[in-house]
This record gives C-alpha cells, sequence and structure tokens, in this order.
C-alpha cells in the first residue's frame, strides 16, 4: 500500500488561468501538453512488482521529470488514478502537487457534470488536487460549468468544456442538426462562448489581458472539419486538443484549432509520448519518453512555423 501523505490545501492561483497557460507555452516554445493516463499493465518491467499505485506514482513522476523541460503542462486523467481507490486518489493528489513544483500546469481531466452544491463540492475537489484546470460537461448548462471557476473563491483556475470530442460514437449525440440548422456541438459552442466571453451575466472577469477566457473547450484533433466553424464560434476560448498521435490526429489536423495568429490552442499528446517503446523492456525507460515528448513539441511548433 502507497504512504499516506497530508493533502495541502487548494493553491491560491495568481493571475488569470488563460494568461498563465499562455504564459507556460512562451516558456517552453510551444502550446503543448502531455497526458498522464497510466495504467498498469503498460508500465516499465522494472516497476511491475511494486503495487498498482506505487508503481504508478513512480512511473508518472517519472515521466514529470521526463518531459518538464519540453512541455507547458500535464493532463491527468482522473479515472486512471481513481480506480485505484483510496491510495490512487493519494497517488493524483501528490503527483498534481509534482507537477506544479517543476513549473508545469495541470489540468484534471476529470469531465465533471453535475448542478447546485454537488458541483461545487466536485470544483473544491479540483481545487484541492492543485488543478488549475478542469475538464467539466456541458450538458446541464451554466450552472454545471461556473462553480469550476470561482472554486472555493479563487477566481483563478479555469475550466475546459466538452464541445467536439475526439471518440467516433459522439458523432451520433454532437453532429445532430438543431430545428435552427445548427449541430448539437456548435449550440455548445455557443453556449461555451457565451458563459466565457466579454459579456453576459456569468461571464464577468472571464477574459485575461492576453484575451483568453479562463472558459476554454475540448476539441478533438480527429474532428477537423468542425475545428474551424467551432473556432469562429468562439474567439476568445483556448482549445484543448486531445487524440493527437495515437488516436489518429496529426499536424494538419490540429491545425485549424488555432487562430490566425498561432494561439489559441494546446495540443495534448498520451499514449504516444508516455509509452515510445514496448511496455516490457527494462532499463532507461525515461530517456525514452523525454525524446517523444521533445519530438512531439518540435513537430507542433513546425506545423506552426515557430521553428
Amino acid at each position: 500500500m502507497t504512504a499516506a501523505a497530508p493533502v495541502r490545501p487548494a493553491a491560491t492561483l495568481a493571475g488569470h488561468p488563460a494568461d498563465r497557460l499562455l504564459d507556460a507555452f512562451d516558456r517552453v516554445g510551444a502550446p503543448v501538453c502531455v497526458g498522464l493516463d497510466p495504467v498498469a499493465e503498460r508500465l516499465p518491467a522494472e516497476l511491475r512488482s511494486l503495487s498498482a499505485a506505487e508503481a504508478i506514482e513512480r512511473f508518472s513522476l517519472g515521466v514529470i521529470e521526463a518531459i518538464r523541460s519540453h512541455v507547458a503542462c500535464v493532463k491527468l486523467q482522473s479515472a486512471c488514478y481513481e480506480r485505484l481507490g483510496v491510495d490512487g486518489v493519494g497517488v493524483l493528489h501528490r503527483v498534481a502537487l509534482a507537477a506544479k513544483e517543476a513549473g508545469l500546469e495541470v489540468i484534471l481531466d476529470a469531465k465533471r457534470g453535475d448542478i447546485g452544491i454537488s458541483a461545487e463540492h466536485y470544483a473544491a475537489a479540483s481545487a484541492l488536487h492543485q488543478a488549475d484546470w478542469t475538464t467539466v460537461s456541458p450538458y446541464l448548462g451554466a450552472d454545471g460549468i461556473t462553480p469550476f471557476l470561482r472554486a472555493n473563491g479563487n477566481a483563478s483556475m479555469g475550466a475546459f468544456a466538452l464541445v467536439r470530442t475526439s471518440n467516433p460514437s459522439g458523432d451520433a449525440l454532437q453532429s445532430l442538426r438543431l430545428v435552427d440548422g445548427r449541430t448539437i456541438a456548435e449550440a455548445v459552442a455557443d453556449l461555451v462562448a457565451t458563459i466565457g466571453g466579454s459579456t453576459g451575466a456569468t461571464s464577468a472577469g472571464q477574459i485575461g489581458s492576453r484575451g483568453f477566457s479562463s472558459l476554454g473547450a475540448v476539441v478533438g484533433a480527429t474532428k477537423r472539419q468542425d475545428a474551424a466553424a467551432l473556432r469562429v464560434r468562439m474567439p476568445q476560448q483556448i482549445f484543448l486538443v486531445p487524440g493527437y498521435g495515437a488516436q489518429g490526429g496529426g499536424v494538419d489536423d490540429v491545425l485549424p484549432c488555432f487562430r490566425p495568429d498561432g494561439r489559441g490552442a494546446i495540443v495534448t499528446a498520451s499514449r504516444s509520448v508516455i509509452y515510445p517503446q514496448a511496455s516490457d523492456t527494462a532499463g532507461d525507460w525515461r530517456t525514452p519518453i523525454e525524446r517523444a515528448a521533445a519530438a512531439f513539441r518540435g513537430e507542433i511548433r513546425a506545423g506552426l512555423g515557430l521553428s
């Protein structure tokens, strides 16, 4: 069993979340993020004799150390940790702390979706886990989103609302047409733009000094055909773009998610970076991860014309 560690209070975050994220992009020279989706069966051989929680913790900390010079943030897949019970939740907390101490922005990929006091509780939990951003479901409207923009009174947290996801079965709902001609994804995009825009009852203070909102949007790399239209509908939203690499998305697929000035999106890669070689390979597993992160950063820089 992994040793318990004291839970630190929720961090008091300085500055606007979108400004912090763009500053992090500037520091590493590319808008890139690595997703931590650790699965015990795919971990390096040297970790497999440990308990699942301890193995995932050591792996996650090793990944953070390997990628910290190459990426702006990490996206922690909450489910991969929560499935291990109380030990896994403790690991999630400590990994998030380590990422913060390494100078990385932290996105908690939990896809929360509730209203009222329940949403407030989920948002407080995200803050306790040191999250800068949390992924949320927009299905319940503003009531399920705005608590994550002010968790525990902390106005420096951000959220990414699911708009156009990378999974193929999402088409069955997100591509449906409403009576006004918009797809459901487009209607959600308009909602996100309103909640996270510069006008409206729920949007006060959402736009940072660099012109982007604390409410962003998840738009998958595999949905290139929709990304450009969604970018027009959400000009002030940062797009979190999953699906790059192992899910089939490439550089050309993610470019429509950016504004013409090359800003406004963050590309995330998970399996293609954290599992760059066979999972049963012994020895130095951190160096291949670092090389994969550096290559990922280089690909996005080249695609954006930054190198």
